[in-house]
């Protein structure tokens, strides 16, 4: 299943960092950047995350949370987040089940091989729950730039 701009992002609830559990219906009223990526403390997805944490004010001044996904256990994104000094919330979705809510398990060659994984892939929900803007196959240097221009333009115009 796959969410079409514009349209309402079904609620999930799922289990984080910070011994926490992130319902998306409970941050209705603010936008929320919801980033995917493959695996913690691999390189590329230690930059994103640092770009996210470095910009962090920036997108709490429009109005913006920051959640990180991936399939690894709490334990790995605890580490992770940890060892970054990561300032946002990072969600295990060891059952891929916010994963598939926004259809970001593909398949992927990596040494010749096919395997499922996750496409590097970041939404942007609007405040009153609706998918705004969406970046697949998203390339790190200058991404998260552009997103926290999205998330600024998008609380301006709100």
């Amino acid at each position: 299943m796959s969410v079409s701009i514009g349209q309402p992002v079904p609620d999930f609830t799922a289990s984080a960092t910070s011994d926490s559990r992130v319902s998306l219906s409970e941050l209705q009223g603010r936008q929320v950047v919801v980033y995917f990526y493959p695996k913690a403390s691999t390189p590329g997805c230690t930059t994103e995350g640092s770009d996210f944490r470095d910009r962090k004010d920036a997108f709490d001044a429009a109005n913006t949370v920051i959640l990180g996904v991936s399939r690894d256990g709490l334990r790995a994104q605890e580490n992770f987040k940890a060892k970054q000094g990561f300032n946002f919330e990072l969600i295990s979705d060891k059952d891929e089940a916010v994963c598939r809510l926004f259809d970001v398990i593909k398949l992927k060659k990596l040494y010749g091989k096919e395997h499922l994984g996750i496409e590097r892939s970041t939404f942007l929900v609007d405040a009153e729950g609706r998918l705004a803007r969406e970046w697949r196959r998203v390339k790190v240097p200058g991404h998260v730039e552009e997103v926290l221009e999205a998330a600024r333009e998008l609380h301006a115009a709100s």
